[in-house]
């Protein structure tokens, strides 16, 4: 396997943004930043689903429906931990955010769930993008023609975020993205339908000022609206099982993401 610095080289480097960023497990100091998640079992509202994909397979999801019936869908997508009790309950927040938006925590692991940092380095690394964009369409068509679709992510899934929203096509009107590494193709940028907020960390030692910064001149290049929420911590500083988690940075972001998720889809309040 590649080293994280030559798979992000001019010389090495790989297919897909996301594919880039999945070669960061193999550096130390990434997988040593992320401590394994405490142990926890959510126990609220939702229920497992499952849907066909485009390459005659099948993914299961966890989804929230809304209390009334609703075209407006957000997709969460995971840490590289996978679609693990925390993200289920992330989901659950957001569909109490969000009255009136079905929420689905998409699985891109296709039922794997890391409890340690190797290990979680491993499924990212084996994260194939076909069978990753494949779930992302088989979603879309479960959702339906007239969809609209917004998604957040972290980390592995803040990438894929951005994926979602360039793959939704017209469907998309909303992406949220924590930490994750940005699309740099500018032709591919210039499809998207929707403006995207990027949540950052400018510690972070790999999706870098320097990363954000070349992101925010691909946008504009491409013509699209990027708002970028800079906060003085570390990569994951949003998540509470790491042990750089910023309680009040975190709150603040989870706002913004709110407040940008609310407005796309227009929702009142």
């Amino acid at each position: 396997m590649a080293s994280a610095q030559s798979a992000l080289s001019c010389c090495a480097k790989p297919a897909t943004a996301t594919e880039a960023f999945a070669m960061l497990a193999s550096n130390e100091d990434f997988s040593g930043g992320h401590d394994a998640p405490l142990p926890y079992t959510y126990a609220g509202e939702g229920e497992t689903i499952e849907f066909k994909t485009p390459d005659g397979q099948s993914s299961k999801a966890f989804e929230i429906k809304s209390n009334v019936r609703s075209d407006k869908y957000l997709f969460v997508i995971h840490e590289w931990w996978g679609l693990n009790d925390y993200i289920k309950k992330e989901a659950a927040q957001y569909a109490k955010d969000l009255p009136g938006v079905n929420v689905i925590a998409l699985d891109l692991y296709d039922g794997q769930v890391a409890t340690d940092p190797d290990q979680a380095g491993k499924l990212m690394q084996g994260v194939k993008t076909d069978r990753s964009q494949n779930i992302i369409k088989g979603a879309l068509l479960y959702a339906g023609p007239n969809a609209k679709v917004a998604s957040v992510g972290w980390c592995f899934g803040g990438g894929w975020s951005l994926q979602t929203a360039l793959l939704a096509g017209p469907k998309a009107v909303g992406c949220v993205m924590y930490y994750g590494m940005p699309e740099k193709d500018v032709a591919k940028l210039k499809t998207l339908n929707t403006d995207v907020l990027g949540i950052f960390a400018t510690q972070d030692k790999w999706i870098n000022p320097e990363v954000v910064a070349q992101f925010q001149k691909d946008m504009a290049a491409a013509k699209k609206k990027v708002t970028i929420k800079n906060y003085d911590a570390d990569h994951a500083f949003a998540n509470p099982s790491n042990p750089k988690y910023n309680k009040a940075y975190a709150a603040d972001a989870h706002n913004a993401a709110v407040a940008h998720l609310k407005k796309n889809f227009k929702l009142k309040g």
